[in-house]
């Protein structure tokens, strides 16, 4: 998979995090992810069309998904109710939207569909592409997400 068409997605979900929600996010080591389970609780996963397709997940444990929603809106949730549901899949958008405005700038044309959340200890993500999926965990002050792109051509 070419570094290029990572990196967005990567620069894109920091950068939402911390204009949005005031959240720094490091990012770690990423790996070839070779099974579907998710690393943490409730993941927004969202299909990619145009030049190459396939798909982003972002996968929150449940303290990081609520610390980033009360920075972001001011409001303490206890866990992981319906409005948390429709912020990871704003967030989800946000990040693709983000990745995808900086890919154009390169020349490739990207579309994307409405996200899906899912949720659960060790649910499961399915992409939407046949090819290697990446994975790269991020950490913030008060929990872990993972950023997974699959792209094919």
């Amino acid at each position: 998979m070419d570094v290029r068409y990572i990196n967005p997605f990567l620069s894109a979900a920091v950068n939402v995090l911390k204009t949005m929600a005031m959240t720094e996010a490091k990012p770690g080591k990423p790996y070839i992810k070779k099974d579907g389970t998710a690393t943490g609780d409730i993941t927004g996963i969202i299909g990619i069309t145009g030049d190459k397709e396939g798909s982003l997940s972002i996968t929150f444990t449940e303290p990081c998904i609520l610390h980033i929603l009360a920075n972001m809106l001011g409001e303490k949730y206890d866990g992981i109710t319906e409005e948390v549901k429709d912020a990871v899949g704003e967030l989800t958008n946000m990040i693709c939207g983000n990745a995808r405005q900086m890919l154009q700038k390169d020349g490739l044309n990207l579309s994307a569909s409405i996200p899906t959340i899912v949720t659960g200890k060790g649910h499961t993500i399915k992409h939407l592409c046949s090819g290697p999926k990446l994975a790269i965990p991020f950490s913030t002050e008060a929990g872990e997400f993972t950023v997974e792109v699959c792209l094919s051509d």
